[in-house]
């Protein structure tokens, strides 16, 4: 449960890498994620779902009156559904009508079925559910105060009379989130379409929630899962079952799936690996998982899995940075994790990693979902993109908010824009596709000025988007060569939009800086997408304000088109986790290194922090993201931005005034000249 629209790389990484340098071992991918959707969205799986929400909201009635014991659903994470719900109350109503048009609509979001458009934006096919209220409010800005676009259709407003597919898009995507609510709200509550049992998995010190819910009465989603997991067992019959787990929302469907393919297949031999583990696995000291595994690897997955490979053919062969459970030595036989890695292996360099390989996958199945609000987000889920690591690490390093001490980001490796360029075209010629994501922490300036001048040189037409720092070596000459390349978005990390907190965060970066780099971008027809932060350790609420204030000037100059304000979070690896007194707070008890013993026997990664500062960060959450909003839609650049803030029927807060220089955007880009030279 990543994305919807196209794989996450990991699998592709590692089927490139294994088919180059391991011949003799067939390797075969497989999307369960992917999988798990299509088996739910289809009209046996809503059949499903609908008898289900049928038979428990029936129950419901039943039972109203009724006491439920305190905490009985947080225990047990089954779903209650509520009597009066409005997602429900629409599902039961429409129900056939969900079946009947399921298969249609995702259909249609994989590009099989573009005529079905001109049904969907008649707004009679497709039953409606809450989701669609945006859809047929009078503007996306009518609620957020003056400035918004003449009342009439929002859609017209947003598409354009000549916009019938994106429009079509829009609402089927907004079909396939009322389904997602209803199966969360009235089937299993861990449901979600990018993550599943998330809360389960995220910096749990124990393993015990993980148990429980594997060992536990299962739901729908479960059973489809399981029943998913063994049609693979018994399609491929696998000796090794390798599962990357990039997120703490793959943990348990990746867990369930490794029980149900062992029983299925005994004697199977299960691998886990990725971003999840490497970030709050690292003190793993829980054997229990290994009822369920057999191996769990850190860090890049390529060398551990050829050590692992060697190891099960000759277990005298090393593993390398692998998990695994071992027996005390007599007379005790107590089990213990141990992270075993021979001494003589090292990591396979970024140059010898090969070209990712997407063989096996259904690529025509993919759906893309539009989402109206958000740029950047329409990237990420609509369309299929190959993706590609330009750099392995990061050349910068430094921001002290960022897992600098870990493997993904210490160790920085790049490759020669050729072997780039070598590996695009094999990518192009196996899928058809010329969509390039590069998936780098910061793609480098200088790699991309070689791999733009390389794609050019060798007439290889591809497009092209990735992360960035915002630095000053992208001026406007280096921005025009990368929108000659291909190149159609950056995003980039603006973080608190506070020159004082950028230099504490070790940015390496200004405002005024930003400015200039991004208004380069826009210039060159390259569309601008900015990271945003807020509750920053010792960030104030007036500089908040002014941060909000100096994106606004960032939007209203043109220099960005897209933005999304994130809170913070401590973690365990960054510089601000591993000391955090440098940066003006102390970790939570729960949180803060032990006198004795340990931090737990399973994940640790985000932390609990004290700010001395004392600031309501959460207050100022919604005013955040309403005001960037309507920044996005050309809107509410008048207004002073405290009023962001207002909330209907609540108290009026006193905010302090924004103390920024009202042209200082303008004047930082009337400083370098004029634009575009």
């Amino acid at each position: 449960m990543t994305q919807l629209n196209t794989p996450y790389p990991a699998t592709a990484y590692l089927t490139g890498f294994l088919r180059k340098h391991r011949p003799d071992v067939e390797v075969r991918q497989a999307d369960a994620a992917l999988g798990l959707f299509l088996r739910l969205y289809s009209r046996e799986g809503m059949t499903a779902v609908l008898a289900r929400v049928r038979g428990r909201t029936a129950g419901a009635r039943r039972r109203s009156g009724a006491s439920t014991p305190p905490g009985r659903r947080a225990a047990e994470e089954r779903p209650r559904p509520r009597l009066g719900s409005g997602v429900l109350d629409s599902f039961l109503a429409q129900g056939d009508r969900y079946v009947e048009t399921v298969e249609s609509a995702v259909r249609f979001l994989q590009g099989r079925d573009p005529s079905l458009a001109l049904r969907i934006v008649g707004r009679g096919f497709l039953p409606e559910g809450p989701r669609f209220g945006a859809a047929g409010a009078a503007s996306p800005g009518a609620a957020e105060g003056p400035g918004h676009p003449p009342d009439g259709d929002p859609l017209e407003w947003a598409f354009g009379a000549l916009g019938l597919q994106d429009q079509a898009k829009y609402l089927a995507s907004l079909f396939v989130d009322d389904v997602a609510d209803v199966i969360a709200e009235g089937v299993d509550p861990r449901f979600g379409l990018s993550r599943y049992g998330e809360r389960l998995a995220a910096s749990a010190a124990s393993f015990d929630g993980l148990r429980a819910a594997l060992d536990g009465p299962t739901t729908l989603v479960d059973d489809t899962l399981d029943a998913l997991a063994r049609g693979l067992a018994e399609e491929h019959r696998p000796d090794l079952l390798g599962l990357t787990v990039p997120f703490p929302g793959n943990a348990y469907g990746a867990l369930r799936m490794a029980r149900a393919m062992r029983l299925a297949l005994p004697g199977l031999r299960v691998a886990m690996g990725g971003g999840y583990v490497n970030t709050e696995l690292r003190q793993l000291s829980d054997p229990r998982i290994f009822d369920e595994v057999d191996f769990i690897t850190l860090d890049d997955g390529e060398r551990p899995f050829l050590a692992l490979l060697d190891h099960l053919d000759n277990p005298a062969a090393p593993l390398f940075r692998t998990f695994v459970r071992r027996r005390r030595a007599p007379p005790s036989s107590d089990a213990v994790v141990v992270l075993e890695s021979g001494a003589g292996l090292c990591d396979v360099g970024f140059r010898d990693i090969g070209t990712p390989s997407y063989a096996g996958l259904p690529l025509g199945d993919y759906v893309s979902l539009l989402e109206m609000l958000n740029p950047m987000h329409r990237l990420w889920s609509d369309g299929r993109w190959n993706k590609l690591t330009v750099a392995h690490g990061c050349y910068w390093k430094k921001c002290t908010f960022c897992d600098v001490s870990l493997d993904y980001i210490a160790r920085y490796e790049a490759a020669p824009a050729d072997e780039l360029v070598d590996r695009i075209e094999a990518l192009v010629r196996e899928t058809g596709q010329t969509g390039f994501h590069f998936v780098d922490e910061a793609a480098p300036p200088a790699a991309l000025r070689a791999l733009a001048e390389r794609l050019i040189a060798r007439r290889v037409a591809i497009t092209w988007w990735g992360n960035i720092r915002f630095e000053k070596t992208f001026d406007a000459k280096l921005a025009s060569l990368l929108a000659r390349s291909g190149c159609v978005a950056v995003s980039g990390g603006l973080e608190v939009a506070s020159d004082r907190l950028l230099a504490l965060m070790k940015k390496g970066v200004t405002v005024e800086q930003v400015a200039r780099v991004t208004r380069a971008f826009t210039d060159a027809g390259i569309m601008v997408h900015a990271y945003l932060m807020f509750g920053f350790p010792t960030e104030t609420e007036q500089e908040t304000i002014d941060a909000l204030e100096r994106v606004r000037q960032l939007f209203e100059e043109g220099c960005i088109q897209s933005a999304f304000w994130h809170r913070f979070a401590a973690t365990a690896h960054s510089p601000i986790g591993l000391s955090p007194g440098l940066y003006g707070i102390r970790l939570a008890p729960e949180a803060a290194p032990p006198v004795h013993g340990t931090f737990g026997t399973f994940a640790r990664n985000d932390l609990a922090f004290v700010d001395p500062v004392g600031c309501d960060h959460d207050a100022l959450a919604d005013g955040l993201r309403k005001a960037v909003y309507n920044f996005m839609h050309g809107l509410g650049f008048e207004r002073d931005v405290r009023k962001w803030f207002a909330r209907e029927g609540a108290p009026r807060r006193r905010l302090p005034a924004p103390q920024v220089d009202p042209d200082l955007v303008r004047r930082a880009l009337a400083a370098e000249g004029p634009r575009g030279r």
